[in-house]
C-alpha cells in the first residue's frame, strides 16, 4: 500500500482552517514559519473591506475608477524603474510624448522643444516647478551683485506641500489668508506682498479648500504692471494639480497657462483628472531655459548616461504608461466629455443641496473644478439640530466620504462641507447622495443631538 506524505505548506482544504486564520497573525514582527499564500491574500483582502469604498469617497481628488486596461498594464509595468532610462528606452520615449503632448495641451510656445519630468505626483512636480524659480531667481539677483539669503513666494491658501517646500529649501512663504467673501487669491493681495525678493508668484487651478480657480490672467497683468513701475521681473509657476486637466477641455476660455508670458511652469497630477492611477504628477516649462541647468544632474547608471531632476529615484513606470494609453484613448473630445460630465454632476448636486435651504453655496461647481463646496447658513431660526461633522459622520455610515473641515487661518470659525466628483460618477449616484443628505438631516431632527462633534472628532480632511 503506497504512503502518502503530506506537506503541510502545500496541502490546503481550506483557508479559513489553515493556522493563519484560527490563530492571530503576527502584526509587528515576522513570524517564523512560512504561510500559505492564498490564505495570506484573503486575510489582508478582508481586512482591506474595512477601509471605504472608493466610489463613494467623495473626498479625495484622486482618480479611483480605471479601466480593465489599465489594470493590465500596471500589471505589465509593475517591475519597470522609470529611472533605468537606459534599460527602459521605450518606456522613457513614452514618458517624453507625453510631456509634449502636456506641453501642448497647455500652450508653450514650442512643445516639441520645452522642457519638463514625470513626478510621483503634483506635490513633487510643484516643489521641483519652486526650485526652477529659486534657482532662476538667484541667478539674477549675483548678476546684479544683491543679496539672495532672503526669497520668498506668494501664494493663496495652499495645499501643505508649498509650507513643506518653504520650510524644506529655506523660503518664506507669503500666504494671502481668507477673508469673508474673498476665498482665494487675486492680483490686488498679490502686489501688496510682492517685491525684490519674490521668486515666483503660486497661483493655484483648483483651490483645495473651496474648488475654485485664481484668477491667473489678472494676476499675471499686474505682475505686468508692477514691472513697469518697479523693473522687478516676478515670474509665474501655475499650480494646476487638478484644473490642469480640466480647463484645458471644458474652459478653454479660461486664459491661464503658457499663453502668459509671465507664466514659466505648470504642474499637475495624472492622478487626479488625468485619470491616470495613483503615483504622477508632471511639470512642464514654458522653454528650456526656464529650467536651470544647475538643477539637471548627469547620471551614469549602470552603463548609461541620462539627465534627471527629482526629489525620488526608483519609481514605478506603469502610472506613466498608463497616462500615455489615456491620452491615446480618449484624445481631447474624449477628455471633454468626461470632465463635462463631472461638472454638470456637481452643478446638480449644489443646485439640490441650495434647495435645501439651510446651505450656504461657497463654490457652486459651476465654472471651477467638479463639486461644490457648503457651509451651514447662519442665525437660522431654529438653529439646525446638528453641525457638518455630524452630517459627515451620519453619511459616512450609507458609505459616503464627505469632508468637512475649517477654512484656514482668519476663516478658521467658519466649517464647510465639500465633494469632488471624478469620473466613475453617475446622476442616479447624485441622486443617492442628495437623497441621503436629506434622510441624514430628517433623522437629526427626529433624534436630536445632544452633543455635536467638534473639530477634533469630526474633522475628517486634512490638507
Amino acid at each position: 500500500m503506497p504512503l502518502h506524505i503530506v506537506d503541510k505548506h502545500k496541502s490546503l482544504y481550506d483557508n479559513y482552517v489553515q493556522s493563519a486564520s484560527i490563530e492571530e497573525i503576527s502584526k509587528f514582527k515576522l513570524a517564523d514559519e512560512p504561510n500559505e499564500p492564498e490564505t495570506i491574500k484573503k486575510l489582508i483582502m478582508d481586512e482591506l473591506l474595512l477601509d471605504g469604498n472608493s466610489k463613494q469617497n467623495l473626498a479625495t481628488f484622486c482618480q479611483t475608477d480605471l479601466d480593465k486596461n489599465i489594470h493590465s498594464i500596471m500589471d505589465k509595468c509593475i517591475d519597470k524603474n522609470m529611472i533605468d532610462k537606459d534599460e527602459y528606452p521605450q518606456s522613457a520615449e513614452i514618458e517624453n510624448r507625453c510631456l509634449h503632448i502636456l506641453a501642448d495641451l497647455w500652450n508653450a510656445p514650442d512643445s516639441l522643444d520645452t522642457i519638463g519630468c514625470s513626478t510621483t505626483g503634483s506635490s513633487e512636480a510643484a516643489m521641483l516647478g519652486g526650485l526652477a524659480l529659486k534657482w532662476n531667481w538667484r541667478e539674477n539677483r549675483k548678476k546684479l551683485g544683491l543679496s539672495s539669503d532672503k526669497p520668498n513666494i506668494v501664494t493663496g491658501p495652499v495645499q501643505i506641500c508649498w509650507h513643506k517646500f518653504a520650510l524644506y529649501f529655506d523660503i518664506e512663504i507669503r500666504e494671502i489668508p481668507m477673508e469673508n467673501g474673498r476665498y482665494i487669491m487675486n492680483s490686488e493681495e498679490v502686489l501688496k506682498r510682492v517685491d525684490e525678493n519674490t521668486i515666483g508668484v503660486i497661483p493655484t487651478l483648483g483651490v483645495t479648500f473651496t474648488l475654485q480657480y485664481e484668477d491667473v490672467f489678472a494676476i499675471s497683468k499686474a505682475l505686468d504692471q508692477y514691472e513697469k513701475e518697479t523693473g522687478i521681473n516676478i515670474p509665474i509657476h501655475v499650480d494646476a494639480a487638478s484644473g490642469g486637466f480640466v480647463a484645458p477641455f471644458i474652459q478653454q476660455e479660461i486664459v491661464w497657462d503658457f499663453r502668459l508670458q509671465r507664466v514659466k511652469s505648470i504642474n499637475a497630477s495624472g492622478h487626479k483628472f488625468g485619470l491616470s492611477p495613483l503615483g504622477v504628477g508632471w511639470v512642464v516649462w514654458r522653454e528650456k531655459k526656464d529650467l536651470h541647468k544647475d538643477l539637471v544632474f548627469n547620471v551614469n547608471y549602470l552603463g548609461g548616461n541620462m539627465s534627471t531632476f527629482s526629489l525620488n529615484f526608483s519609481r514605478p513606470g506603469g502610472q506613466i504608461i498608463a497616462q500615455y494609453y489615456n491620452f491615446l484613448r480618449h484624445g481631447r473630445n474624449g477628455y471633454t466629455l468626461i470632465q463635462q460630465a463631472c461638472l454638470e454632476h456637481g452643478i446638480y448636486i449644489g443646485k439640490e443641496l441650495n434647495k435645501i435651504g439651510i446651505f450656504d453655496l461657497i463654490y457652486d461647481g459651476t465654472d471651477a473644478l467638479p463639486g461644490v463646496c457648503w457651509t451651514i447658513k447662519k442665525n437660522l431660526t431654529p438653529e439646525p439640530l446638528f453641525n457638518l461633522y455630524d452630517l459627515s459622520e451620519k453619511l459616512r455610515s450609507r458609505g459616503w466620504q464627505v469632508a468637512s473641515y475649517t477654512l484656514p487661518s482668519s476663516m478658521n470659525d467658519i466649517v464647510v462641507s465639500r465633494v469632488v466628483i471624478r469620473h466613475g460618477f453617475s446622476r442616479d449616484l447624485c441622486s443617492l447622495f442628495v437623497k441621503d443628505v436629506h434622510n441624514a438631516i430628517e433623522y437629526f431632527q427626529k433624534h436630536p443631538i445632544l452633543r455635536s462633534l467638534e473639530k477634533d472628532e469630526g474633522e475628517n480632511f486634512h490638507h
